[in-house]
């Protein structure tokens, strides 16, 4: 969750780290067009590459995704032309009524729990209304606060974009979700997808922008001798099922590996990274382990980010499933419904650990 913060990105402390991360030698990496097109073997090849990932590293690329790249980068201009405009202009643009909503633009505050970060962002919510349907008309999936604030030209023209590109994302990560379950083994290679799928489904779209930080050295490391990184987004988990991002050229995006070390991600504009959310980590049986991760600010080019984050029903139980526990097994999470679950999340801090309030005792 976020709360908006009005005012530019000022000159306050963030948070910084000295070390810089060696790259990730060998990204985990799914085509998709392989397990779409390559028969039975194919698909089952693709599975268990995703299911390897994921209880590896809880993350992975995805090529042959299937999402033009022209809408690719007409979303990113669009986006980088947003953050470009004036700051009163951003704040017009994606105003809303309610003071608590997390909802529209906001910049440097991270949650209301004094978390801050080199970034600004729009956060919007995410409907079923068109998902199956590629409707972007008046009911898409996109739900963009006060839109009589936009002006007409830019406001149809990004919000349409928006809309287009949730609609093939979305698609995009319920194929991911149900090579997930076909990798576990389940009867039923719905199981997740279906929750992202329900058309109370609580999931969200974040554009996010991380302006260049060029004096980022002489404010952390003590002098222009010194070697001090900048914090876009602290370390955390995604709470929900799964998270899709898809950025720009420049690099910035860190993952902890199981030893907790921290490695870079290169970054790649023609393709897609997955994280796996507290969420499938819960209906896993911990299986499946949510990733670590976090963004440092490049100090030369912005980074723009968009990510969908598939989350279940707010209503919606969630526990390890019987059939991923085992006769006879633990089960390592006690249920709780999402919407519990999503209320004790935006109470803690970026990086505590989310889910330790909900592990079995036995």
């Amino acid at each position: 969750m976020v709360v908006l913060a009005k005012g530019e990105l000022e000159q306050i402390a963030l948070p910084a780290v000295h070390r810089a991360a060696p790259p990730l030698a060998d990204v985990p990496e799914v085509d998709l067009a392989a397990a779409w097109s390559g028969g039975v073997e194919g698909r089952a090849a693709a599975a268990r590459a995703v299911a390897a990932a994921c209880e590896e590293h809880g993350f992975f690329k995805v090529t042959g995704h299937g999402v033009p790249v022209q809408l690719l980068a007409r979303v990113e201009a669009a986006a980088a032309a947003f953050f470009e405009l004036q700051q009163r202009e951003k704040e017009a643009a994606m105003s809303v009524a309610a003071p608590s909503s997390p909802f529209g633009y906001a910049s440097k505050r991270i949650g209301n729990n004094g978390d801050l970060g080199w970034v600004e962002y729009l956060l919007l919510g995410v409907t079923a209304a068109g998902a199956s349907t590629g409707d972007h008309s008046a009911d898409a999936p996109l739900a963009v606060p006060a839109e009589e604030a936009v002006p007409s030209d830019w406001r149809w023209s990004f919000r349409d974009l928006l809309n287009e590109y949730t609609v093939a994302v979305r698609r995009m990560a319920c194929s991911v979700l149900e090579l997930m379950a076909e990798g576990l083994g389940m009867a039923e290679s719905d199981a997740f997808a279906r929750l992202v799928l329900h058309e109370d489904s609580d999931s969200m779209l974040r554009v996010n922008h991380y302006p260049p930080r060029p004096e980022q050295k002489q404010l952390h490391g003590g002098g222009g001798g010194g070697n001090g990184r900048v914090t876009g987004f602290g370390e955390h988990t995604d709470p929900q099922i799964i998270s899709v991002l898809r950025s720009n050229a420049t690099s910035g995006l860190e993952i902890a590996l199981r030893d907790g070390s921290w490695v870079s991600v290169p970054p790649d504009q023609s393709s897609f990274f997955v994280n796996v959310g507290d969420a499938l980590q819960v209906l896993t049986n911990g299986r499946f382990r949510s990733v670590r991760h976090r963004v440092m600010v490049n100090s030369i080019r912005s980074r723009v980010s968009v990510i969908f984050f598939g989350g279940p029903p707010p209503r919606e139980t969630l526990a390890p499933l019987p059939e991923l526990v085992g006769e006879g097994g633990r089960r390592r999470y006690r249920e709780f419904t999402w919407r519990e679950y999503k209320a004790s999340a935006y109470r803690t801090k970026l990086a505590e650990n989310r889910l330790c309030h909900f592990e079995t005792t036995s």
